[in-house]
């Protein structure tokens, strides 16, 4: 049972069905980086399962976590997940970014875990909306996605880091103990200056 007060909830508590999630190690980071408030108002775009809104929504607690996702599937998931680690300041958002980002409060704080191939129209938006002072999070697995938000943020007054995070995970091998590789990740910050 799930009952700590530290981030990093284990991946298997939260419900995944076939939804790509954010790894635990990945997601601990990406939240560290985002420098949450406790009211934060934060945009969660392809949010998946909802485990980077529901340790979000706990480090936030009278803040609100929009979970935007565009599959019915994924929004079952993160509401499930949400009532699960009653994360009660997530709300769901059915929709496509970056046509469902237009209706939603002024965010402090914008994490991007999945983008499809909207990510330069989703970043335009973002860069109008998020308050001067916010942070944006993104993730990155190719080296394309890396540098094109790299790029976008530097032609903006945004503070820039990029991270390149490599995890391997033990796992029993007979009586011994073996490292097993996961994807490497871009993890890429930018503040928003005035």
């Amino acid at each position: 049972m799930w009952e700590y007060v530290v981030p990093g909830i284990s991946d298997e508590y939260f419900e995944k069905g076939n939804f790509p999630m954010t790894k635990e190690e990945i997601r601990v980071i990406s939240i560290s980086k985002l420098r949450l408030k406790r009211d934060s108002v934060v945009w969660d775009i392809g949010a998946g399962t909802g485990s980077v809104s529901i340790e979000a929504a706990i480090l936030s607690k009278e803040g609100t976590v929009y979970a935007i996702e565009k599959e019915e599937e994924g929004i079952k998931l993160i509401e499930k997940n949400a009532s699960k680690f009653a994360a009660s300041n997530v709300v769901t958002v059915l929709g496509e970014a970056p046509e469902a980002l237009f209706s939603l409060p002024q965010p402090d704080r914008v994490f991007i875990g999945g983008s499809g191939e909207k990510l330069q129209d989703i970043l335009k938006v973002v860069d109008e909306k998020l308050q001067i002072g916010g942070i944006l999070v993104a993730n990155a697995i190719t080296l394309e996605t890396t540098w094109f938000l790299t790029n976008f943020l530097k032609k903006r007054p945004y503070k820039v880091e990029v991270l390149s995070i490599n995890v391997a995970v033990s796992k029993k091998a007979g009586d011994k103990t073996m490292m097993i590789a996961r994807n490497p990740i871009y993890i890429i910050t930018g503040q928003k200056e005035g």
